[in-house]
């Protein structure tokens, strides 16, 4: 077998020595070091064989009322009839409506999970998954699993990735993929915030920024939407 070439920029025996002096420093092993870089590499990996996906955000919760599940589960068996791959956090909630109407719609049902003391069991829906240990990592799978985002309602973490994805299109470390938001009865307060405080009163984003994510009603706005922004090319495939 030919030596393999070395492309970092530094040695693996510096790689070492670094790893074991950061390790020193910051009471962290080396063993989670590289428990860190393998779900990286694995991560990548399972996401690689998905070309066309959509990634669908929402509650894990039940809080929601029963119209919120339905619209999830609408969307996402629409979704997974025109080929689209779902792809949530593997959850139970809205993830598990888009998940289950994937399933029942014989697509590809996706979860990439987190291991968490409550909540977050892998729902029976979800036919391949990946489940993380570390937050951060699991983050940049769901950032970079997809070409368009569909988000339902939430709590702390779907506003978490939403927040995300936009700060990703706004910097342009993502190229312009579809950012929805569906209900505007949970949305609207956030994007007039969004419009009357950070835009006109604070000057903290520009007027562009606010035409990164889009406002919709219903499953069948964000389907027509979606099919408008094929045709047009706004969809990075």
């Amino acid at each position: 077998m030919p030596k393999q070439k070395n492309i970092l920029p530094i040695s693996r025996a510096q790689i070492e020595y670094l790893l074991k002096e950061y390790s020193k420093e910051n009471h962290v092993s080396v063993d989670e070091i590289y428990a860190i870089m393998l779900e990286f590499i694995s991560g990548f990996e399972f996401l690689r064989q998905y070309k066309k996906a959509v990634s669908i955000y929402g509650s894990a919760r039940s809080g929601f009322s029963d119209d919120v599940y339905k619209q999830a589960h609408l969307l996402a068996g629409r979704l997974a009839k025109d080929d689209f791959t779902i792809i949530t956090g593997g959850g139970p909630g809205i993830m598990e409506a888009a998940n289950r109407g994937a399933k029942e719609a014989g697509g590809q049902s996706v979860g990439i999970n987190i291991k968490l003391k409550h909540e977050q069991k892998v729902n029976p829906y979800v036919d391949q998954s990946r489940e993380f240990e570390h937050f951060f990592v699991r983050k940049i799978m769901l950032s970079f699993a997809s070409q368009i985002y569909v988000f339902f309602p939430g709590g702390f973490g779907t506003l978490d990735e939403l927040f995300e994805m936009v700060m990703l299109v706004q910097t342009e470390k993502v190229p312009r993929i579809p950012i929805i938001l569906v209900g505007k009865k949970y949305w609207n307060p956030l994007v007039v915030w969004i419009e009357e405080v950070l835009y006109k009163k604070d000057s903290a984003i520009d007027k562009e920024d606010l035409e990164i994510y889009h406002l919709v009603d219903s499953a069948d706005e964000a389907y027509q939407l979606i099919e408008k922004l094929i045709k047009e090319g706004k969809v990075p495939f």
